[in-house]
């Protein structure tokens, strides 16, 4: 008898849903309808364009169930033998063995939105260049491939033009996402061993934490930048001590005023996915732009690269003599309140730490 071949693929309906389905060659029985079919719908769904990280990670768990069906069905159709429960669950977990981990991971980047988007990415490509850009299964993962990673993310270079070495906080950045896969794929039950918890993180590495004085910051503000939209948005940083992450997704929805309270932003930060309620000047609402479209994104086709290559050169040209990135805007917030006489608990919840 012919082995079968089982294919799993996915059908548009008119919905817009996608629902997968497994094709068979040959055709195979179907006790239920006493017929003999090509095709099985699995009742998982995925959704076309995911917005939400709900709808990416659904897509995610139904697109990994679906591929464990597939497999089963496979081996339940050129199999003949019948099987104790133990020999059922050893097949079971040796066809999720067969899983892709780095297909995984790319799935489960695919749930990250904004700044934390593109660090998913760039960790992907290093674990890429590790592997020689060759295919890794969930059964070939354990603690010596991880920690030999590890050794290889605290020696690899850039991925800009610059070719530096990597960071060590930036490396511990990378690193992290790897583990954070890791812990997941345990937990849901691709991996057999916690590898996670078995490999040592990256320690990180305590970084001088630079910051401008009232002086330098009035200094900034009156040196021309050769980007407008960086030098609003690295103002409004400093005024209101919201990471880059957060701005670059905050909404005209988000912005709201009363006359009791004035201005006032209400959003969710990415970093901690904690909603944070936050006073802001009129000087700060000020450099949100005079385009008051009352509705969607406030700041449009931000890039990163644009900061880190600008703030540089605008601060140089300001004759301010210190390494200051836009992060440190967030430190300069943090340390102006305090001069002011903001304590730090306050100034704390202003941060939203």
């Amino acid at each position: 008898m012919k082995n079968i071949n089982v294919t799993l693929r996915k059908r548009t309906l008119p919905s817009g849903k996608i629902t997968l389905y497994l094709d068979f060659f040959l055709a195979v029985y179907n006790p239920k309808t006493r017929e003999f079919s090509r095709r099985e719908y699995l009742g998982l769904y995925l959704v076309s364009k995911p917005k939400s990280n709900i709808d990416k990670e659904m897509n995610l768990e139904n697109f990994c169930k679906a591929e464990i069906i597939c497999a089963n069905r496979l081996n339940e159709l050129n199999k003949q033998q019948i099987y104790t429960p133990f020999e059922q669950e050893r097949l079971r977990l040796i066809e999720i063995g067969k899983m892709s981990f780095l297909k995984y991971l790319k799935l489960t980047a695919e749930s990250k939105i904004g700044i934390n988007s593109e660090i998913w990415k760039s960790a992907i490509t290093h674990f890429e260049m590790f592997l020689k850009n060759e295919d890794i299964l969930m059964r070939e993962i354990d603690v010596t491939v991880i920690e030999d990673f590890r050794e290889y993310i605290l020696k690899a270079k850039s991925l800009r033009k610059n070719k530096k070495l990597l960071a060590q906080n930036t490396a511990l950045s990378y690193f992290n996402k790897i583990k954070a896969t890791l812990k997941k794929a345990y937990k849901k039950g691709f991996l057999q061993t916690d590898v996670n918890a078995a490999v040592e993180s990256i320690k990180e590495q305590e970084s001088q934490r630079n910051f401008l004085t009232m002086e330098e910051a009035s200094r900034l503000f009156r040196t021309p930048c050769k980007n407008e939209i960086v030098k609003r948005v690295s103002m409004f940083s400093m005024l209101t001590g919201i990471r880059y992450s957060d701005i670059s997704k905050l909404t005209w929805e988000e912005v709201q005023y009363s006359k009791n309270e004035g201005y006032y932003i209400r959003f969710k930060q990415q970093k901690t996915d904690r909603p944070l309620t936050l006073p802001i000047s009129e000087e700060a609402v000020e450099f949100l732009g005079p385009e008051r479209m009352k509705h969607g994104k406030i700041f449009h086709n931000l890039k990163k690269w644009d900061f880190d290559r600008l703030i540089p050169l605008w601060v140089r040209d300001a004759s301010i003599e210190k390494h200051i990135t836009f992060h440190c805007f967030r430190h300069t917030y943090a340390t102006l309140q305090m001069a002011a006489g903001t304590d730090i608990f306050t100034v704390s919840k202003m941060l939203g730490c």
